[in-house]
């Protein structure tokens, strides 16, 4: 008996609670309609909704299969010395990425990275910090092929570099707009860290324009890609890649206390690398346009004691004298709003834009003078503030000795017994190797009692010689010989 009323008292009990339940819902419901929030619940509703979140459908396989061959492992040899670049950078919080432990120290030091396949005819994309002091370049494909590089040219004010090797069968990358890549984009850096060769990661695009002080230079342009896709020492050279396999930035460094990844990477633009690229193969050097300015970022400090009610464009805080900037009309005080038309948020946003051209190219720039807009044709300068090209001395003598060289192969160091080489692959009838009697084929060991490693040697070395000046080597049958190259 006591067991039934103890039964019946639940039943009653559970129905009370159930009805309290619903008395509760419809009357917090009630509240929300007539738009009042119970206290718990109190601050002020979003104010929109977002509808049909979709997750990306593009497969991460599809597109680090078909860009991986593009990307290639680079070792090199570097003389190091105690005041030698690669350790003049200030390496805390912004670790270079050379895949090396940094000793101060002199002598021979092995280090390694990446670089990315651009051209067919077997011209990569790299840092110059990978590459820019190295004595020696192998370059490791992703079917394990090595091959001997010749740097072709380099630039540390936007830390690129250019090197070629002789090689069939390569995948060149292709090559997408950086300026259309969008902050929240997915990517993928593809590169070789810590020696693991062929390596993906995958993350997002986190800001773009950043300069994060890491070039030291002046006249260094950084405004690098930022995002969290996760790279670590030897990534330095490697690929940004967007959704549809393009190249959108050349991965440079890190965010690190420790020298590994932290969180945060940085890539140069690939805009920025293509003009870079070009640059160096047409002319020798980077051919920068330059607007003849001290610009300033506006901030709320600037803001508020000029009464701005903005934070964004370039503040313009000293114009040069016969610059660019000076002859079109701009003033000290001016704001740069634009450039041909596509708006400048930030300074790194304006250096990057700017250096894209090249001296004697125009641009349409927008600026703000107090309440007014004014737009102004400029043409831009180069650094020694003429409108002309900047004349690059190795091309000069390059025209004037009349060859094409080549890393001597693995194959044929070793038939001769040599540890270095250049290989004579193509003379001009009007050179002055071609006139010294030197042939094609001939390998080339030292210029003037001096080794040759790279081609970078034989100009400097030459570099306003005057008079004979001995070139030995090897023909291609094995005689050692000698000739005499008469400089003019």
């Amino acid at each position: 008996m006591y067991n039934i009323k103890k039964f019946f008292q639940l039943i009653v009990a559970g129905s009370l609670g159930s009805v309290l339940t619903l008395i509760v819902f419809f009357s917090f419901q009630n509240k929300q309609s007539d738009g009042n929030l119970s206290p718990q619940f109190s601050g002020k509703k979003v104010g929109y909704e977002i509808k049909n979140i979709t997750v990306p459908t593009f497969d991460f396989a599809d597109v680090a299969e078909n860009v991986t061959p593009s990307v290639v492992y680079i070792k090199v040899k570097v003389e190091v010395k105690e005041n030698s670049s690669l350790y003049r950078r200030n390496l805390d919080p912004f670790e270079q990425f050379f895949g090396q432990d940094p000793r101060m120290q002199e002598g021979p030091s092995m280090g390694s990275g990446s670089g990315v396949i651009i051209s067919d005819k077997g011209y990569i994309v790299t840092n110059n910090h990978v590459v820019g002091d190295a004595t020696d370049i192998e370059v490791v494909l992703n079917d394990k092929r090595s091959f001997k590089a010749e740097l072709v040219a380099k630039d540390p004010n936007t830390d690129l570099a250019l090197i070629k090797i002789n090689a069939t069968d390569l995948v060149p990358i292709k090559i997408g707009s950086s300026d259309r890549t969008r902050v929240g984009e997915w990517v993928l850096a593809i590169g070789n860290p810590f020696n693991l060769t062929s390596t993906v990661t995958a993350g997002i695009v986190s800001a773009k324009a950043r300069n994060i002080r890491l070039l030291g230079e002046s006249t260094s342009v950084e405004s690098f890609i930022q995002t969290d896709a996760a790279v670590n020492p030897g990534n330095s050279g490697g690929a940004l890649v967007n959704s549809k396999g393009e190249l959108v930035g050349i991965n440079t460094a890190i965010a690190s206390q420790t020298g590994s990844y932290a969180g945060y990477s940085f890539a140069v633009p690939s805009n920025l690398m293509d003009k870079v690229v070009k640059d160096f193969l047409e002319y020798g050097e980077v051919q920068r346009g330059f607007l003849g300015v001290q610009i300033k970022e506006i901030d709320e400090e600037l803001a508020n004691e000029n009464n701005f009610s903005f934070t964004s464009g370039a503040y313009v805080e000293k114009v040069s004298d016969n610059g660019a900037a000076d002859k079109a009309g701009i003033k000290k005080g001016d704001i740069i709003k634009s450039v041909d038309g596509q708006a400048i948020k930030s300074v790194p946003e304006l250096q990057e834009m700017v250096a894209e051209h090249r001296p004697g190219q125009s641009v349409a720039v927008k600026i703000l003078r107090g309440s007014k807009e004014i737009e102004l044709n400029v043409v831009l300068r180069n650094k020694d503030g003429k409108l002309g090209i900047v004349s690059n001395e190795s091309q000069t003598l390059k025209k004037l000795l009349g060859i094409e060289l080549a890393q001597a192969s693995e194959q044929e160091k070793s038939k001769l017994k040599i540890g270095n080489g250049l290989k004579i692959q193509k003379l001009n009838q009007d050179g002055l190797f071609k006139k010294s009697g030197i042939p094609e084929g001939f390998i080339i060991t030292s210029v003037d009692r001096m080794g040759v490693y790279s081609s970078n040697d034989i100009y400097k070395i030459l570099d306003k010689k005057k008079g004979g000046i001995v070139v030995e080597g090897y023909l291609p049958q094995g005689q050692h010989k000698y000739y005499l190259l008469e400089m003019e």
